[in-house]
């Protein structure tokens, strides 16, 4: 049934991005013009993405973005994605980039463009102290119930390595996270490192992290697929800011820790 619906989904985004990418999407010398760049942030990640006291999005996409922009010499218009609609909004040309952990993978580069690696996530699994698991493989047995944000890379992790597993898919991380304290589900996979901020909501929650990792994914910055002199400019730009050391320096301000596993600086893309 999951493979079904994500061949669907797969079908009527690919339909969908047909009839208005190619007409709607900015090129590069569009973006200049104008002034201006639109980036869409995930608000729902921290600390990749979150709204401050002001409802401000803020976190370590927007000084992300905000170091292109400067790069580029024009102004930085953030604008508010989920997981669902992030790749229809970059496809459709209603931001120009997409940030929010998009983790490139074939199916996705289907329908739109991927950067070199901005940064990686290092995948893990959530779950409660009551659980006695100590490795992902142990948990494909239709009596586990993943909690998972629908349209994120972990769904078909679990569709192809863990098919016996049930799914419940909500649409933000926050209700993901609270599902699952609340004990309607067993297990999440996802990043650990944007998972702290979630866990902190629900204090009486004994968490768990099963010890062995799942894999190691690399997050890039997703285009138009005709926007191709943006997305070249965009790697070098990102290769630049690895280069300086400027993005191991958001990530510690935002994080607090160094990256788990660092983007390797290479001349060749």
């Amino acid at each position: 049934m999951l493979k079904k619906l994500a061949l669907a989904g797969l079908v009527a985004l690919t339909a969908f991005v047909a009839t208005v990418a190619p007409a709607a999407a900015r090129t590069l010398d569009d973006v200049i013009s104008s002034g201006v760049i639109r980036v869409g942030v995930n608000p729902t990640l921290p600390p990749l993405g979150k709204f401050d006291e002001k409802n401000q999005i803020v976190g370590f996409d927007v000084d992300f973005a905000t170091e292109i922009a400067k790069m580029l010499g024009v102004k930085l218009e953030v604008v508010q994605v989920g997981s669902p609609d992030r790749i229809p909004f970059v496809a459709s040309g209603k931001i120009d980039v997409v940030m929010g952990a998009m983790t490139r993978n074939p199916e996705r580069a289907k329908v739109i463009d991927f950067t070199v690696p901005a940064h990686t996530e290092v995948l893990g699994i959530l779950t409660t102290e009551d659980k006695s698991f100590k490795d992902w493989k142990e948990m494909n047995s239709p009596d586990v119930t993943f909690v998972q944000v629908r349209g994120s890379t972990p769904v078909k992790f679990i569709e192809d390595n863990l098919p016996n597993a049930k799914v419940t898919l909500l649409d933000n991380y926050p209700d993901a996270v609270r599902a699952l304290a609340q004990g309607r589900g067993t297990a999440m996979i996802d990043v650990m490192d944007f998972m702290q901020e979630h866990m902190d909501r629900h204090k009486s929650t004994k968490w768990k992290i099963v010890e062995t990792p799942v894999d190691i994914y690399y997050c890039s910055l997703g285009v138009a697929k005709n926007s191709t002199g943006l997305k070249d400019w965009l790697n070098v730009a990102i290769f630049e800011m690895h280069r300086r050391g400027k993005t191991d320096e958001l990530w510690k301000k935002w994080f607090g820790m160094d990256m788990i596993a660092p983007v390797k600086v290479t001349p060749y893309f």
